[in-house]
């Protein structure tokens, strides 16, 4: 294999926007600078880890929670009536 190509693989943290809850894990992205030039770490149980925001993970996962978040309440022949009169 060739020296010098492949991308840091280490330690890192990702934290869940909706619970706060993190995981640590090991990827590529430790070794990657945030955008805005900060260095974002976190520390777990004493070790300090970089950390990385997403939205989703199965701690907020509709699948694995059992909550459905509900985008349209509203049906489509409510909304159908709505839109084009009740003798549409």
């Amino acid at each position: 294999m060739k020296q010098d190509i492949h991308p840091t693989y280490g330690p890192v943290a990702f934290r869940d926007r909706a619970t706060g809850r993190l995981f640590v894990t090991r990827s590529t992205l430790a070794g990657r600078p945030r955008g805005d030039g900060a260095d974002a770490r976190v520390d777990v149980d004493g070790t300090s880890y970089p950390v990385i925001d997403v939205d989703v993970t199965s701690d907020s996962h509709p699948f694995w929670t059992g909550t459905a978040r509900t985008l349209d309440s509203e049906g489509r022949v409510e909304k159908f009536r709505r839109r084009y009169g009740a003798g549409a």
